[in-house]
């Protein structure tokens, strides 16, 4: 997400300053959720029914030369969904009179297009003009995520590609640095719920983050703390010495838990003990509800894996776009 899934080599600096559009926005996402109802389950069983296993296959290939894959998938379809609805809008390129969602601010470390590239060109020589981008970018986040252990799940399609992109509007995405009133916002006005933010936030299992977006809460916390006090204290000093004040190391960072390859509730096992990167992983022990559901993912995989399966199906059901383009780096 989204602030979310600031994951593998995620800069999301400036995005505390990131100022809500709220109510052009909120009417954007109003007539996007009108197109919900047009996802089936067996949408491409008679048009392209190898789709689904082209997308595996690449996926699993990806996966095997590159380990930070299923997080950079996971997390490219989060920033997808949350802008627009899911319309592979995050995967337009820009153009000479428009800078597009993938080059703006949070989303200049997004990478592994090259799957999404990969997969269209083999279904586009199968099944030409048929399966949507926006279908494939939720098709690979659902196999990043099971081919790293975690749940697997049907999901619904027919979505469209969009034929809008524009970096400012990742503006609205969740920031790391957001409080638990901030992040509820977020998530209502694309009608998700607060158990949806702490499921989903669950991805936060997978991949590695830039020092700059967990930088405030190790040093000048505030004006009375260096470092945020809500860390363990093992753990802050253990991110200080990889990110220093005055840090000029461009990739350092730190892993989201301490099996970032593997799908797992270790991120709500580590939240609880003060070892989470983001203010706005903390955020969701300031409030009774998240609190509550924080603990009993830390202690069911199971629970956790049910309840991330029902939102990201809930969350990916957010569409918006209008065509199927056939490559989905431009507009046809």
């Amino acid at each position: 997400f989204l602030y979310f899934i600031c994951k593998n080599s995620c800069s999301c600096s400036n995005m505390a300053s990131t100022i809500y559009l709220a109510l052009p926005f909120a009417l954007v996402l109003l007539s996007i959720s009108l197109r919900v109802s047009a996802l089936s389950l067996n949408y491409y069983d008679q048009t392209c029914p190898k789709a689904e296993s082209i997308v595996k296959n690449i996926v699993r290939k990806a996966m095997r030369n590159d380990r930070t894959v299923p997080s950079a998938l996971l997390r490219m379809h989060f920033h997808d969904c949350f802008i627009r609805g899911c319309d592979a809008s995050v995967l337009l390129n820009s153009t000479t009179k428009n800078t597009a969602e993938k080059d703006g601010p949070p989303n200049i470390s997004l990478h592994a297009f090259y799957v999404m590239d990969l997969v269209k060109k083999q279904v586009e020589a199968l099944c030409p003009g048929v399966v949507s981008c926006a279908d494939i970018l939720a098709l690979a986040a659902r196999d990043a995520v099971s081919l790293s252990g975690g749940p697997t799940w049907n999901v619904p399609k027919g979505r469209k590609d969009g034929r809008v992109s524009i970096a400012t509007d990742t503006r609205q995405l969740p920031a790391p640095t957001f409080n638990i009133s901030q992040l509820q916002q977020s998530f209502s006005q694309r009608g998700l719920s607060m158990d949806d933010l702490v499921a989903l936030s669950g991805g936060h299992t997978l991949g590695f983050s830039h020092c700059s977006s967990f930088q405030n809460r190790i040093h000048n916390f505030d004006a009375t703390n260096d470092v945020d006090p809500s860390l363990h204290p093992s753990f802050a000093a253990s991110l200080r010495r990889v990110c220093p004040a005055h840090n000029k190391v461009k990739n350092a960072g730190a892993t989201m838990d301490s099996s970032a390859t593997t799908f797992d509730n270790m991120y709500y096992k580590l939240l609880v003990q003060g070892k989470s990167l983001f203010s706005s992983d903390q955020a969701l022990l300031t409030s009774t509800r998240t609190k509550a559901l924080v603990s009993k993912f830390a202690s069911s995989q199971q629970e956790f894996e049910a309840a991330f399966v029902e939102s990201m199906i809930k969350m990916s059901s957010i569409t918006g776009g209008q065509e199927v383009r056939l490559d989905c780096r431009v507009v046809n």
